[in-house]
């Protein structure tokens, strides 16, 4: 029977969307409503069951479903393994991705594509579900793959505007860049333990001495495919573009689904990370340094969705600090309160542009909590949970991935600590300028206000409260805590924790001050944020304001998409040109139409003796016997 329920959790997202795909010009948006969160909700309640009957799945956790591919060593079977980390991803794929859906449908109400949007997000989670479901690499891999399609379809949703389908493109290749590292590290791993199922490969692996070159060469390209996916230095450029799709593509992308799935891949492949040290340390520098980055660059935008970008590429970089210390527990816990309070602030944020007519510009807002009530108090709840304020969730989960680094490097903390402290201001100074102080948009804004139906609204208290308590599944010793999540995750990383050395604990009295430290920093910053929109009220500058020095860097995203224009894409369409117009054109064309040329020469030249004089004839063939006589007698 659990087998059933296994094979069904994807199936449900895929036949919605073959129903909405092939019928989406013909059937109402009253039936899409339905069958688009559907679905997802049926998946859903399929994981619960699996999650309350996760005892029938410890013994065997790998269910195969039929033989996929073999060709002579090559053996790989379509199978989905579940396990802690994978019910833990089902759950908040298919619930958030739920909420999202339920969103979609007062967001997307009066667009003519409706149909056609649902029928994407569902193929995105089914996708989504393949990826994290699967038993091997190859089953994770296209999974990898198709979301990244499906997020090139719903980036570029609104594909008359070419500023979109530009963004789509950018998305779709630069993951590809990732991938192909991905695929490069699947074959090194068949080449090695010859096989790409998961048990194998990991029993296998746990015989291997730490710091083995094919271990550390294998762990490299995986890490480069989820640089891409996971938008890390150098390959985030994509993420801040991303916000070209509609708001709920934002929240689902950036929240439960795409982003993550870097963080997944690693965490399920942590046995092999282990014994790559190196490479731990490649992704902890990684992970900081787009921390730190990223908040930076937040502080300066004033694009509210561009804003929570910048935010989600920061958090993500935590979740890879966090498995760069070995923390993979905590790297899955702020994966899953993340998916809370992001998914919230993202679609707060859509609300926020609903009611503003399709305003993005946090300068010209204001005033907004009396207009949008419901909007207003579900967003503090996202803005004090991912500035790391108790006892919401985001202040659990970002405890203990700063508790680990604390322990692993105390440089590496406090860098940590100065992007957490970025994070709280940056964020409620988005807060402060779009729902404080008095209104600063257009007349016509002002009379177009008001709160977003409760078909938007109810998903927001709902991640609200997730976002508000979503902490609790994991709450530390420290807090009379069960750390309950951290036992459920347990069996998934207990070969790796056999293999590394445990870091030598910090006392609770440290642990206080820790704590003390980050959240006096955090308070402080929120303060200042609040001093200087909401009382001075001088952080507001148009467009045309002249900036220098850190601020025009800043403001400019440190000019990286510029940098990457002149050292990249500028000299490839150079290179493009130079081969389309020379190689190609004057060589290539001329040395082929050159052979043409030549056989319609010959033929038109040949044709002359094509008289229709039978006599001649005669006397080319009587020619021809006695020239095939002459060369007879002479050989």
């Amino acid at each position: 029977m659990m087998d059933y329920i296994v094979f069904l959790i994807p199936v449900f997202p895929l036949l919605g969307f073959l129903i909405l795909g092939l019928g989406y010009r013909s059937i109402p948006k009253k039936l899409t409503s339905i069958v688009g969160p559907g679905t997802i909700l049926l998946s859903f309640i399929l994981t619960l069951i699996v999650f309350f009957n996760f005892h029938q799945f410890t013994n065997s956790p790998t269910h195969h479903l039929f033989p996929w591919i073999s060709v002579g060593p090559l053996n790989i079977p379509f199978a989905f393994l579940i396990d802690p980390l994978s019910i833990l991803m089902l759950l908040v794929v298919t619930g958030v991705g739920f909420v999202i859906h339920v969103y979609s449908v007062g967001y997307m109400k009066e667009d003519p594509g409706f149909n056609r949007f649902f029928a994407y997000m569902n193929l995105f989670v089914f996708s989504m579900l393949l990826l994290v479901m699967g038993a091997n690499y190859p089953i994770m891999f296209i999974g990898w793959e198709g979301v990244g399609l499906c997020s090139y379809l719903l980036i570029g949703f609104w594909f008359k505007n070419q500023e979109y389908n530009n963004a789509a493109k950018k998305a779709f290749i630069m993951n590809r860049i990732g991938d192909l590292g991905f695929l490069l590290g699947m074959f090194l791993i068949f080449t090695t333990f010859g096989s790409m199922s998961f048990d194998q490969v990991f029993a296998q692996a746990k015989s291997m001495p730490v710091g083995s070159p094919v271990v550390v060469a294998i762990t490299l390209l995986l890490f480069v495919g989820a640089v891409g996916k996971s938008a890390q230095i150098p390959l985030y450029t994509w993420l801040p573009d991303a916000m070209a799709g509609p708001t709920p593509v934002s929240a689902l992308i950036h929240a439960a689904t795409m982003v993550t799935a870097g963080v997944y891949m690693i965490a399920r492949s942590n046995i092999l990370y282990v014994l790559a040290p190196a490479t731990m340390t490649v992704i902890g520098i990684t992970g900081l340094a787009t921390a730190i980055f990223a908040a930076s660059i937040a502080i300066f935008q004033n694009d509210i969705k561009k804003i929570l970008a910048y935010s989600t590429i920061s958090q993500l970089g935590y979740m890879f600090v966090g498995l760069g210390a070995g923390a993979f527990t905590g790297a899955m816990f702020h994966l899953t309160t993340h998916a809370f309070f992001k998914a919230l602030l993202f679609l707060g944020a859509g609300s926020v542009i609903h009611a503003m007519g399709g305003e993005q510009d946090i300068r010209n807002m204001g005033g907004l909590r009396s207009k949008l009530p419901k909007t207003y108090w579900t967003f503090l709840v996202g803005t004090i949970a991912i500035a790391g304020i108790p006892p919401l969730s985001g202040f659990f989960s970002k405890d203990e991935i700063l508790l680990h680094l604390y322990e692993h490097s105390v440089v590496m903390w406090a860098i940590a600590v100065m992007g957490a402290l970025m994070t709280a201001f940056y964020m409620f100074r988005l807060l402060y300028l779009a729902f404080f102080k008095n209104f600063r948009g257009t007349d016509e804004q002002l009379h177009h206000l008001h709160e977003s139906p409760s078909v938007m609204t109810t998903p927001l208290m709902i991640l609200a409260l997730l976002a508000a308590v979503g902490g609790l599944i994991n709450i530390p010793e420290l807090f009379a805590g069960g750390s309950w999540l951290s036992s459920f995750l347990a069996p998934v990383f207990a070969d790796g924790a056999a293999i590394s050395l445990p870091p030598v604990p910090v006392s609770h009295s440290t642990e206080w001050m820790l704590i003390a430290v980050t959240l006096a920093g955090c308070i402080a910053m929120i303060y200042f944020a609040f001093h200087r929109f909401v009382k001075q009220d001088n952080g507001l500058q148009p467009d045309g304001t002249q900036r220098s020095g850190v601020v025009r860097l800043l403001s400019g995203k440190y000019f990286i998409d510029e940098l990457y224009d002149l050292l990249i894409s500028k000299p490839l369409l150079w290179l493009s040109r130079f081969l389309h117009e020379i190689v190609e054109l004057r060589f290539i064309d001329r040395l082929v139409n050159g052979a043409g040329n030549i056989v319609v020469w010959t033929g038109n030249t040949l044709r002359y003796i094509q008289t229709g004089n039978v006599g001649f004839y005669m006397f080319i063939m009587i020619l021809g016997i006695i020239l095939i006589l002459f060369f007879n007698i002479l050989i």
